[in-house]
């Protein structure tokens, strides 16, 4: 797991979480070893996420296997922005709690 250093976090843990769009997340995976705070995983779509997606996004997730990257612990989100940068996607922002 590639860690950062704490002085890079902007917040105390939980005041910014990550949000994914659903209808760019391609499940690469990136944000998961990036995250010094294991914030992430790659899960599978339920069935009602997977009726949200636009068009497009159903043709991506379909050709990646209905999976994303989900942030699982976002609680333990620390704001230090690297999932966003290290997201191909550009399917990951930082919003508040």
């Amino acid at each position: 797991m590639a860690t950062a250093p704490k002085s890079n976090c902007a917040d105390a843990p939980g005041k910014l979480v990550p949000l994914i769009d659903r209808n760019r997340c391609e499940a690469k995976g990136d944000c998961v070893p990036i995250c010094p705070y294991n914030v992430f995983e790659i899960q599978d779509l339920s069935a009602p996420e997977r009726a949200e997606l636009s068009w497009k996004g159903s043709i991506k997730a379909y050709f990646h296997g209905y999976r994303q990257a989900y942030a699982v612990r976002a609680d333990q989100c620390h704001a230090c922005g690297l999932c966003v940068q290290a997201c191909p996607e550009k399917a990951i922002k930082l919003r508040a709690a």
